[in-house]
């Protein structure tokens, strides 16, 4: 559904959540999207970006956790997704 997890949520919560997130997207994406991509925002910002959806966003973050066995819990992974939709995407509850 949608309207669940992070992106259900009051902009206030999305954003304490998104607070959350940035030290884990800090430790854990940003070296890897640097050697994917040679800056970690072009993951985020260019034009061919895969991820266009509030569910895409999510299902990415939880991809990466396992590829770099970051070992985040759910909730975990719902605020580094909070994060980066309130930095990089922008999507709407």
């Amino acid at each position: 559904a949608r309207a669940s997890g992070v992106f259900g949520m009051a902009g206030g919560q999305a954003i304490d959540l998104a607070h959350v997130g940035k030290p884990m997207v800090d430790k854990d994406c940003v070296a890897c999207h640097e050697r994917k991509f040679g800056a970690d925002a072009r993951a985020y910002t260019r034009i061919d970006r895969k991820v266009r959806t509030p569910e895409q966003l999510l299902a990415q973050v939880q991809l990466c956790n396992v590829e770099l066995k970051a070992g985040y819990f759910p909730d975990e992974e719902e605020h580094v997704a909070a994060y980066l939709n309130a930095r990089y995407y922008g999507f709407k509850p």
